[in-house]
């Protein structure tokens, strides 16, 4: 097994909440020492300049996040018209946290049944969305909240003008008798 590859994929999933040195440990089944001297490897593949990542250790954990010297290009990925436009699956996002803040990613994925680490860091990119705090869940996720750009950008003077949503709760009106089968013999029910 590629240990290296196994933290690097580890660190991959995690996104931006990160990981600790124990819960990576935990995972990967090795000691403190071992963990470190993994990162130091891993983090030094990324110091070359050929690579767009590299390890940061920030709020306790570490993560894989973009190298500063390449900040120009991603402003101008952000700001590109053509990138800037929200879509669906942005829009699905946004609407979550909006009616849910404050909130972690993890119940965002919860609640959407997919990943969605990528869209939130796009949407706190264009300052849709921020980081509110951390949670009293386990391992302290980030919980995220709209901005003052939200309201802006959907022409909204606070978070009360959001559409109410109705809840679709349809009762099922026939109810079943859980002790009588459907079976049939010589033309009569026959009950279990």
């Amino acid at each position: 097994m590629n240990k290296i590859g196994v933290l690097e994929g580890i660190l991959f999933v995690v996104g931006d909440e990160g990981i600790t040195l124990k819960s990576l440990c935990d995972i990967m089944g090795i000691e403190i020492e071992e963990a470190k001297e993994l990162l130091l490897k891993l983090k030094g593949i990324y110091e070359s300049e050929e690579r767009g990542l590299r390890i940061s250790y920030l709020g306790d954990a570490f993560k894989l996040t973009t190298k500063e010297e390449h900040k120009e290009y991603y402003q101008k990925l952000v700001e590109d018209p053509e990138h800037n436009t929200l879509s669906p699956s942005s829009l699905e996002v946004l609407a979550i946290i909006a009616y849910n803040q404050p909130i972690t990613r993890v119940e965002i994925d919860e609640m959407r049944g997919v990943q969605s680490g990528y869209i939130v860091r796009r949407l706190v990119a264009r300052g849709l969305v921020k980081e509110a705090g951390k949670s009293n869940l386990p391992g302290r996720p980030n919980m995220y909240r709209t901005t003052r750009e939200f309201l802006d950008c959907f022409g909204l003077a606070s978070l009360n003008e959001l559409p109410q949503i109705e809840e679709n709760i349809e009762e099922e009106d026939s109810t079943t008798e859980l002790f009588t089968s459907i079976y049939k013999e010589d033309g009569n029910e026959v009950g279990i």
